[in-house]
């Protein structure tokens, strides 16, 4: 297993809210204590501009220099283009390491992304860095068709937005198929407020009432999960939010650290049965307990591969 992580993306933020540094400090001397084996790499934090006009406009890329909060959930901090430059990297670098090794990787990073749509930033995200990673991937690192799968609580809407943009794209190219898919597990009702149906066979939802219970919620993870396998992807990327803990203090959820341990054993069989290589991105998960769910979910992804 390697994980990507620079400690400066603890340098910003206030513990006063949700999404705050303590986060992936607690989770990353969690993770060197409890898996001593696992290897660690600084991302280089290094992307080009065209890179990240794949994904976004050149107006987005010059308002994250401009000091002014994007909403209520987005402030502005000073560097926060540098910074969420450094998720768009360690992103990058964990997709085309999973592609070249076949091995896991796992970016341990801040800010997350999956809210972030092409020419805005919003719920605490403020560069897409996972559907800037599914674009590389397909259009630098060889990979043909990229599927994206979203576990978080909240609905990956920028993800979303982006990805399918580029399916239509695509099929207003006469292409045959979307080189993109997405899958969305998330509660609604809940933030954003989107995802409450498909956009066509390359972009799928399955909203879950809050509240569901565990069982019921697996159910619609599985099928999802299966729903990617059935596109065939050549890299599965995930967005890794371990917010539909139920211990989560700001979403309305049930499942318990097993399950996020049963999301990594599923990828792991992927690897095994299949050799699809996967890479996954820290998303949302607010609770104390996130190091004890990143563990979780990784440590199987791992042991089983």
């Amino acid at each position: 297993m390697l994980i990507l992580h620079d400690p400066q993306c603890a340098d910003y933020g206030s513990s006063m809210r949700p999404e705050q540094p303590a986060r992936v400090t607690r989770t990353a001397a969690h993770l060197r204590t409890a898996r001593p084996t696992w290897s660690w790499q600084i991302p280089s934090g290094e992307v080009t501009e065209a890179t990240l006009l794949r994904a976004h406009t050149a107006a987005h890329l010059k308002r994250l220099t401009v000091a002014r909060d994007f909403d209520g959930d987005t402030p502005f901090f000073p560097g926060i283009a540098d910074r969420a430059r450094r998720s768009v990297s360690a992103a990058l670098e964990a997709a085309r390491h999973a592609l070249t090794t076949r091995e896991p990787a796992f970016s341990l990073m801040r800010p997350p992304g999956h809210h972030a749509v092409a020419s805005e930033a919003m719920g605490f995200c403020y560069l897409n860095q996972i559907a800037v990673a599914a674009l590389t991937a397909h259009h630098e690192f060889g990979a043909s068709r990229v599927a994206v799968w979203d576990f978080d609580a909240h609905h990956g809407n920028g993800t979303e937005a982006i990805l399918h943009a580029h399916t239509v794209s695509a099929s207003s190219a006469g292409a045959a198929a979307s080189p993109f898919f997405f899958a969305s597990v998330h509660q609604y009702p809940g933030y954003p407020g989107t995802g409450t149906r498909d956009l066509g066979p390359f972009t799928r939802n399955w909203p879950i009432a809050p509240h569901t219970p565990r069982a019921a919620h697996m159910t619609a993870l599985r099928t999802s999960l299966d729903a990617v396998l059935s596109f065939k992807p050549d890299l599965i990327l995930v967005s890794a939010g371990f917010d539909a803990y139920a211990h989560d203090p700001i979403t309305a959820m049930t499942l318990e650290t097993e399950d996020f341990a049963t999301l990594g054993r599923w990828l792991a069989e992927i690897h095994d049965r299949q050799a699809i290589p996967a890479a996954a991105i820290l998303e949302g998960g607010y609770s104390e307990d996130l190091p004890l769910l990143v563990e979780a979910f990784l440590a199987t992804w791992d042991n089983s591969a």
